[in-house]
């Protein structure tokens, strides 16, 4: 799985014109299920992105984790991460998981990340969206499972 992680001040998911969805300050992810993702690869996520210490502490340093602050997230299934562009200008997404399995395993990664304690709002999946956001810093990460070091 592919996630790209934004520190927002706000963030929200626009379909037709119209507010979807919203958050205040927090996370907006963006993310990709991967071709042959498993188990191991969302709970390596689950780990990491909830405790990511990206919010400033009262000394101004990065110390704190979305739980820390008590944020909110926003996740939007984004296959597109996965675009490969090593050969010509059109990206290549055969990488991506087929539509059913990577709904499935997005919306099972929203459910957890509830079961966190963390506020979570999504986008539509397989919907065109328009997404907004106010980037705090900015802070962006980009974190792939299949480069996770145990």
């Amino acid at each position: 799985m592919r996630a790209v992680i934004q520190r927002v001040k706000e963030a929200s998911v626009v379909i037709d014109g119209k507010v979807y969805s919203n958050i205040e300050r927090g996370f907006l992810v963006l993310l990709a299920v991967e071709e042959k993702d498993t188990e191991k690869d969302m709970e390596f996520l689950l780990k990491k992105i909830p405790n990511l210490r990206v919010f400033e502490d009262k000394d101004g340093k990065m110390n704190l984790s979305l739980k820390d602050i008590a944020g909110e997230m926003l996740v939007v299934s984004q296959f597109t991460l996965l675009g490969n562009v090593k050969r010509g200008l059109r990206p290549d997404f055969t990488r991506a998981e087929r539509p059913e399995r990577a709904e499935k395993m997005y919306l099972e990664f929203v459910e957890k990340v509830r079961k966190q304690g963390i506020p979570v709002k999504t986008g539509k999946f397989a919907a065109f969206m328009e997404i907004r956001l106010i980037n705090e810093g900015p802070v962006t990460i980009i974190i792939d499972s299949r480069f996770r070091e145990f």
